[in-house]
Parts: structure tokens; C-alpha cells; sequence
């Protein structure tokens, strides 16, 4: 993305307005999923609303920025205060993705009706576009079932025996260091899992959208 700001910076300031939204709604949603488990904790830190300056975490953007992977602020919740204490975790998770989806789908429709009338090159078109791209990546990246990661919280109820203890106890302690590892791993051995699993997203977004 860096190359982007000093070739086309129109182009870079539409890359980070897209984030803001995808990342903002994700944040949001989870914040909003914990609120409706009877859970204050979100709501009281500033957390149940769409104002990115909320959501964002500086660095995670400037990583984005600068290595392609970034973050937002994880939304804090008491599980204690939750319904479901089991499964109100894994909804709070999964509510994130949900808003993913649901933003990709809205906006991969107006896509397949704005780009042939605008063409690839307009603005408009090409921030759909990465709405679409980051709403799915977003989506598919977080249900890796990997912590801190939204899917890992299916995992984590799924082993919930006593049994199971210091299999959850590893995942939560070590699931951080799991996960940049299978990043750095899938750069080092240029397995690019990653970088296909984009190439899919983007050639999926094209055929939807007709271009």
C-alpha cells in the first residue's frame, strides 16, 4: 500500500477510507452483539458506535500500511455479564463477520450495477470494489480458528471439558504467536496461502460485479 500513497494517492486515500468502514463495522458489530448479551462493558468504553477514531488501533493501520496486515482495537466484554456465558462469547465473535458479509453483499450489488455504467476507472466503482475485497477478506481471515481471531472462539467453546483446560489455556497464551507465525511462514516459504486466497476474492468480486 505504500507504493500506492507516492503513485496514486486519490487511489491510497479511497484504500484507507475502505478500511475505516470495513473495520469500523466489524468493531462496531461486536460491541453491538455483546450490548444485546447484557453486557454494559463495550457500550461504557465508547465502543457502541460507528466513529472509527473508536475502533482504530494507529499502529495495526500502519502496519496495514506498511507490511499489507493490520488490526483494529479488539472490543472489550465481561463474560460473567453475558446470557449465554458459553456460547455469548462465539456470538459476539461471529457478529463481526456477519457485518462483513452483509456489508459485502449490499455493496457487490451496487457494484454490478455501477461499474458498467461508470467503468473500472471511476472512483465510486473502485471503492465498491475494495469494499467488497476487504469486507471478504475480513470475513474469511477472522474465521481462522487461531486466537485472538473471531473463529477461535467456536474452538474455544467446543473444548470447554475440564479436560480441555490446557488445551484452551495454549490457545489463548500461544494463539498470537501461532498466528504471525503461520504468516511469516507462509512468506518465508513462499507458500503464498494468503496471497491466493486474495487472488480467489478478487476474481470472485469481478465475476459477481461483471468486470
Amino acid at each position: 500500500m505504500l507504493s500506492v500513497l507516492f503513485q496514486e494517492p486519490l487511489v491510497f486515500l479511497i484504500w484507507i477510507f475502505a478500511i475505516l468502514i470495513a473495520l469500523s463495522l466489524h468493531e462496531f458489530s461486536h460491541a453491538l452483539a455483546a450490548t444485546l448479551q447484557g453486557d454494559q462493558t463495550a457500550k461504557n468504553m465508547g465502543r457502541l458506535t460507528l466513529n472509527p477514531v473508536a475502533h482504530v488501533d494507529p499502529l495495526g493501520i500502519l502496519a496495514l500500511i506498511l507490511a499489507g496486515f493490520g488490526w483494529g482495537k479488539p472490543v472489550p466484554f465481561n463474560t460473567y455479564n453475558l446470557r449465554n456465558q458459553k456460547w455469548g462469547p462465539v456470538f459476539i465473535a461471529f457478529a463481526g463477520p456477519a457485518m462483513n458479509l452483509v456489508v459485502a453483499t449490499v455493496a457487490v450489488i451496487i457494484l454490478r450495477f455501477a461499474a458498467p455504467a461508470l467503468g473500472d476507472a471511476n472512483l465510486l466503482v473502485q471503492l465498491l470494489f475494495l469494499l467488497v475485497f476487504l469486507n471478504l477478506a475480513l470475513l474469511l481471515f477472522n474465521l481462522i480458528p487461531i486466537p485472538p481471531l473471531d473463529g477461535s472462539k467456536f474452538l474455544l467453546a467446543v473444548l470447554s471439558k475440564p479436560s480441555q483446560a490446557h488445551i484452551r489455556l495454549f490457545l489463548e497464551t500461544r494463539g498470537p504467536f501461532l498466528l504471525i507465525g503461520l504468516i511469516i511462514l507462509d512468506s518465508l516459504l513462499n507458500l503464498n496461502l494468503f496471497g491466493f486466497l486474495f487472488t480467489l476474492i478478487g476474481g470472485f468480486i469481478r465475476v459477481m460485479a461483471g468486470i
